[in-house]
């Protein structure tokens, strides 16, 4: 495929070689689903039309769609579900090489997918991040000086109490 060198005219090249940009006529394009893309690809696999995979390359392929969808959705749980901890036993066993064997697997990771997908679905604990983690709400600045005017006066009692010598 060849690229062009002319200038392009949308939001992210420069019109004219000037240095201004074109005006962005598109919106951006939402984020899609990770339930969703992940239930298509197991539709895929165990749907009751879709056929079996006829080469190696097309097994490969659709087991390398559902470890994808597996890592995104265990972004999303909390570390120890069950569901997550199988679907993630089957991505790291390697895909067998005969035929049968080869299809068993994939049929086992889709239904392993798809137990993880239900999960995150039906509103399982969310991931254990720093972002989602319980914070202190920021103390106001009488609290502070209240604060540094206990601990002054603790100090000089303390310091009154010492006997001198």
């Amino acid at each position: 495929m060849r690229l062009s060198l002319d200038p392009r005219r949308d939001g992210s090249q420069l019109v004219g070689g000037r240095g201004r940009r074109a005006p962005v006529t598109e919106a951006p394009k939402p984020e899609r689903d990770h339930v969703v893309a992940a239930s298509e690809t197991v539709t895929l696999v165990l749907g009751e039309d879709s056929p079996l995979p006829e080469s190696a390359a097309d097994v490969e392929d659709l087991v390398r769609l559902l470890r994808g969808h597996v890592a995104q959705l265990g972004a999303r749980t909390a570390p120890g579900i069950p569901a997550l901890q199988r679907a993630q036993q089957l991505c790291s066993d390697s895909i067998p090489e005969d035929y049968v064997p080869s299809r068993v697997y994939l049929v086992r990771l889709a239904e392993a997918t798809q137990e993880l997908t239900a999960y995150v679905e039906e509103g399982g604990p969310g991931p254990i991040s720093v972002e989602g983690r319980r914070r202190w709400p920021m103390p106001t600045v009488n609290v502070l000086r209240g604060a540094v005017f206990a601990l002054a006066l603790a100090c000089l009692i303390f310091a009154a109490s010492v006997p001198r010598t």
